[in-house]
């Protein structure tokens, strides 16, 4: 049985410090089963120790950040190198023509660019460009994924809508993932007041033949802008991005997480005749695009050319995904021998896999989901989800489907004699909620 004594300990005061005990809400204790929340200490490659001294195989990469594996050196260098020579100046360095040269050069649908610090910044930028652009006011968002940033204009669509204007929230609608025809009523619905349509090329759910090309087709139709988030596929299903992937061009994309291997900083590139309005223009009125004293320093885009380089020096996409099919083979292998499959399943492209937890009446289910963290954990893996990063040698692998195949026991425990048999504690709460 591991012990997490310090790790409780050092939570325990952490929630007397920060909201909620952590900055980001995927982070916090109430993801993990209660009693059972690793604080990090220091990472290698696909490998975490905690504060009590416990190693794990880890998954999720920094909320799927750090494709590479932490302390990638060539990245870790290129930063290090830049940090001595000062990290902010009163006019750019000469490191950001190249950066902006290279994304522009790899991303198909980028002619210009503009920095960020995270996901969240660029993407609201190009909502605020696409309404100046459009001269349009609402913004149709894809109800199935989870999460486009921290401002108003998304957030007000979910549960926690505390402190958002009402008006603010109506001027965000929805649609559904695979729904031309619903998209098309929309879009007539609002004739003329959709200034953007903004999903993700794919998440859990691979796009159906003929979805993104009809969805462009109805954006040119209406003279509605496609801004497509890359937050998470972009550097992780390609390089060049899922709309590379899926040969889709948006008006507008955004990146971040993988492109600094953890570090922080973003981008959203798109058109120029959308982009240029974030600079010095005659025959419009300039966009307030991005403008902060922390994006663009050199040691981030020092860290997005090596990243860059690295992908494209060593296939690091098909790395991820050849990874992600021999752990999707060998935990698929051992559920099935359990005969457990029509409880535990992986969803997702073999890059970006996620596991469902269902009950004895097949539904998903956040308890069951518990207890696979709960004996995950007490097997040396720390797996919100099955993202996988370069890093995840066979070691990992095998480490990860032995820890699954004796986490099996447990389940069948659980839906045999009721999950609270074995369940230690509390279920896992959603990150995103109203109360409690």
């Amino acid at each position: 049985m591991r012990n997490f004594r310090a790790s409780r300990a050092h939570t325990s005061v952490l929630n007397d410090l920060i909201p909620g005990g952590a900055h980001t809400y995927a982070k916090g204790d109430d993801q993990y089963p209660e009693g059972m929340a690793p604080v990090i200490e220091r990472g290698a490659g696909c490998r975490v120790w905690d504060v009590d001294g416990n190693a794990y195989v880890e998954f999720g990469n920094g909320l799927r950040s750090t494709t590479l594996g932490h302390g990638f050196e060539p990245v870790v260098d290129a930063v290090r190198r830049h940090l001595s020579g000062g990290v902010n100046f009163v006019r750019p360095h000469r490191i950001e023509r190249e950066a902006a040269e290279r994304l522009i050069d790899l991303v198909p649908s980028a002619q210009m660019v503009k920095f960020g610090l995270n996901g969240s910044d660029v993407t609201a930028a190009a909502v605020r460009l696409a309404r100046a652009f459009t001269g349009r006011d609402l913004i149709a968002v894809c109800r199935e994924h989870p999460m486009f940033g921290t401002d108003d204009w998304f957030i007000g669509t979910t549960p926690m809508a505390a402190g958002i204007p009402e008006a603010v929230r109506q001027l965000t609608v929805g649609f559904s993932y695979n729904d031309v025809a619903g998209l098309a009523e929309l879009l007539d619905r609002h004739r003329g007041r959709i200034a953007a349509v903004v999903l993700e090329a794919e998440t859990t759910e691979p796009p159906t033949p003929g979805f993104l090309p009809g969805l462009r087709r109805l954006c040119d139709r209406h003279g509605t802008l496609l801004i497509l988030d890359e937050i998470i596929t972009g550097f992780r299903w390609h390089e060049r991005g899922a709309q590379f992937v899926h040969d889709v061009l948006p008006d507008l994309s955004t990146f971040g997480k993988a492109m600094g291997n953890g570090f922080p900083v973003s981008a959203l590139v798109g058109r120029r005749d959308v982009m240029r309005l974030g600079g010095p223009v005659d025959d419009a009125d300039r966009v307030f695009l991005l403008s902060q004293t922390g994006s663009a320093q050199p040691w981030a885009l020092a860290a997005v050319l090596a990243v860059i380089d690295t992908y494209q020096q060593s296939a690091v996409a098909d790395r991820l995904h050849r990874i992600g099919a021999d752990l999707r083979a060998g935990v698929e292998g051992v559920v099935a021998d359990a005969g457990l499959e029509s409880y535990v399943q992986l969803k997702g492209r073999d890059c970006n896999m996620v596991y469902v937890a269902r009950d004895g009446e097949g539904r998903a289910s956040q308890a069951f989901r518990t207890l696979l963290l709960q004996e995950l954990l007490q097997r040396g893996v720390l797996a919100p989800s099955l993202v996988v990063s370069a890093a995840h040698d066979p070691q990992a692998v095998d480490h990860t489907v032995s820890a699954f195949a004796d986490a099996m026991t447990a389940y069948r425990r659980a839906l045999d004699h009721g999950v609270g048999t074995v369940l230690r504690g509390r279920p896992v709460a959603p990150a995103v909620r109203t109360r409690g």
